[in-house]
């Protein structure tokens, strides 16, 4: 497992930092020395781990629970807070409107022209009463499903915080989605509202979204009404008593507003991740379960306090926007969000908006600082950083390389470069690093406390550091999927419970090595197996990269008829590198010196960019399709289709 990460520690925190982390106050507060013993009570005590941590994080309740964890009903039905009432939105702004918070702000927003608005925790306020007021003014109500097909906009915040205040599920919907896709997410949810905007801005072009609201609304028959943000300006078409322009109803709604008390545990977020094969999976994520991994993740691990100023370039529609969202406002931070992406106009567009919001805590992707790195260090050096404090990452495994450019360019070896994974169907983490931990390139410093992940091999059994296996949960956490939308039973139990008996099996492959260190090479079904030998993508695709003649490469395994399978490696040159036979042996001779002769792979396909989701994840199963003919899955998540047609025109070229 050598070539998966180098076997140093590059960050060590100093001692100030220790003492000051928020693990360590939490720790103090309950008597706990040693982080050890955190973990191990944590999975052997979580009843008294989960309410020591929601005290202890201030979360507020209407109504107080009676039992914080109901285990009877099984693992995959763990109930959390059981009796308890609270809302998101009375720990998010509720509870800081009398005090010296409601004027710090709230968000800053940047357009892609550079046109800049602010609002403090009391205008996001105001903003977010009045829209419930203009929901409730249309009969939404408790348990409605709203959707959101919106970019990131100051207004999407307020709308998102909104439907959860009144008691509604949010419905997030990528606003790079084509009609199908908004669609089939709306009318499996139910939902019976959308809000959107006229358009939006994306690398200089005007994106129109309401069309597409209109082609989809016509075959879901729940819809009742759709409410129009004005921004971009363009003309739409709108329907006389099903549409409204958002401004128009704004103006009469006031700017106080109750906060609907629900069940703590009821239902906030219904998120659609995409799978392989079949219809996406409506993912059920709740009030408390949400707060709760945002205070643990965001608050404990990492380390974000009070005043942090996060930015995290990404959209409304992926569960990074309200997870965003939630966090800086329960935590009393600010957050940093713009139109567009994070190298357009300039390549150094996420640089600069770090150096003029002075962000104090970065999210990336891997693939994201790629893509930086092709336009050089000179790009980045023109940028100062200096109030960086965090940088954390998530979406794709790492590869040495870029990991480390990352630490010397963006942390400036300072900062520490936190490795987040999870999903989706956690509501944020299952491995992460943290701030009272040394850090070595790609890795993370273990399970997050309460989780109970584990690596395991295909009977269950805990593997030695070392053994590449499935990673696991062995306990139910607070932020778990409580089933799937509209499928309680099979599809949920199959796609995360079953695979091993009694195990939450999660799709990703993990190692430990000998000094405790955890590593995640990929997903699971990314996983290729040659001659026997099971690996993961980033081993593969860490040793082109380090030959420093690609900008990116995506390795996939196909059938071989000898070897099981053979690996098919489709990369995106460096510039100035010539795609010819010479680069093909010298990549060939990286992976098999790396690897060993069985994994020399089978060919080497150029292009000049890969499939990537919004999120910026390579979609190695697409590529993988497109290779073998086989059907590619769910593409609604797809961010540069012009990829998927690039590399078929590729592959028919070369096969004539």
């Amino acid at each position: 497992m050598e070539s998966l990460g180098i076997q140093e520690i590059v960050w060590r925190p100093s001692k100030e930092m220790i003492a000051n982390a928020n693990m360590t106050v939490f720790m103090k507060a309950l008597g706990i020395s040693e982080y050890g013993e955190l973990a191990r009570r944590s999975v052997e005590e979580p009843e008294w781990f989960w309410d020591a941590l929601i005290r202890h994080c201030g979360i507020r309740f209407y109504k107080p629970y009676d039992q914080v964890l109901d285990l009877s009903g099984g693992l995959p039905w763990a109930k959390w807070c059981v009796g308890g009432k609270s809302n998101a939105v009375l720990n998010c702004l509720d509870k800081h409107l009398d005090t010296p918070l409601a004027i710090q702000e709230a968000l800053v927003w940047e357009a892609e022209d550079g046109t800049v608005r602010r609002w403090s925790y009391a205008e996001l306020n105001a903003e977010t009463c009045r829209f419930a007021a203009a929901m409730r003014g249309l009969a939404y109500g408790v348990g409605d499903v709203i959707a959101l097909y919106l970019p990131f906009l100051p207004e999407s915040v307020a709308a998102m915080l909104a439907v959860a205040k009144i008691g509604a599920i949010v419905l997030p919907l990528f606003s790079g989605y084509g009609t199908n896709a908004v669609m089939d997410r709306m009318n499996d949810a139910g939902a019976v509202g959308v809000l959107t905007v006229d358009g939006t801005m994306r690398r200089g072009k005007l994106v129109q979204l309401k069309p597409v609201v209109d082609e989809a609304a016509a075959a879901v028959a729940s819809l009742r009404h759709v409410i129009v943000i004005k921004s971009a300006g363009p003309q739409v078409r709108m329907q006389p008593g099903r549409d409204h322009w958002w401004h128009e109803l704004r103006e009469s709604q006031p700017e106080n507003s109750p906060t609907e008390q629900v069940d703590a545990d009821a239902p906030m977020i219904l998120a659609y991740t995409s799978g392989t094969t079949g219809k996406a999976k409506g993912t059920i994520l709740t009030h408390i379960g949400m707060l709760t991994k945002i205070a643990l993740d965001f608050g404990l691990c990492m380390d974000f306090k009070p005043g942090d100023r996060i930015m995290w370039l990404s959209d409304m529609g992926w569960v990074v926007g309200p997870l965003m969202s939630l966090c800086a406002t329960s935590l009393q931070g600010t957050m940093v969000i713009a139109e567009g992406g994070p190298d357009y106009p300039q390549p150094g567009r996420m640089w600069k908006l770090v150096q003029e919001h002075k962000v104090s805590f970065l999210g990336v992707a891997p693939t994201t600082i790629r893509t930086a790195m092709r336009h050089g260090e000179q790009e980045i050096a023109k940028y100062d950083l200096s109030s960086l404090r965090i940088v954390t990452s998530t979406g794709e495994a790492w590869n040495p390389d870029s990991w480390l450019w990352c630490f010397d360019h963006v942390c400036k070896g300072k900062a520490p470069l936190h490795n987040y994974t999870g999903g989706t169907e956690i509501s944020g983490g299952i491995l992460s690093t943290t701030v009272i931990h040394p850090i070595k390139p790609c890795s993370f410093s273990g399970s997050i406390p309460g989780m109970g992940a584990d690596v395991v091999d295909e009977s269950g059994a805990s593997l030695p550091p070392g053994k590449l296996g499935e990673l696991v949960l062995r306990n139910a956490s607070i932020g778990l999927t409580r089933g799937l939308w509209r499928d309680q039973t099979g599809r949920y139990l199959e796609s995360y419970w079953n695979k091993i008996p009694g195990l939450w099996v999660h799709g990703d492959f993990a190692y430990r090595d000998e000094d405790g260190f955890w590593f995640v090479p990929g997903r699971s079904d990314d996983a290729f197996n040659v001659a026997g030998k099971r690996v993961g993508p980033s081993e593969a695709e860490s040793l082109l990269l380090a030959t420093g003649k690609l900008a990116e490469a995506a390795v996939v395994g196909v059938p071989d008829s000898i070897k099981g399978e053979a690996l098919v490696c489709v990369c995106v040159p460096s510039a100035g590198t010539k795609a010819d036979q010479s680069l093909d042996e010298r990549l060939s001779r990286a992976i098999v010196d790396g690897l060993g002769k069985p994994f020399a792979p089978r060919e080497f396909i150029y292009v000049s960019d890969l499939p990537k989701t919004r999120n910026m994840k390579v979609m190695r199963r697409v590529v993988r399709a497109i290779y073998s003919g086989a059907p590619t899955g769910d593409l609604a998540a797809l961010l540069n289709p012009e990829a998927v047609t690039e590399l078929k025109e590729v592959l028919a070229n070369l096969r004539g």
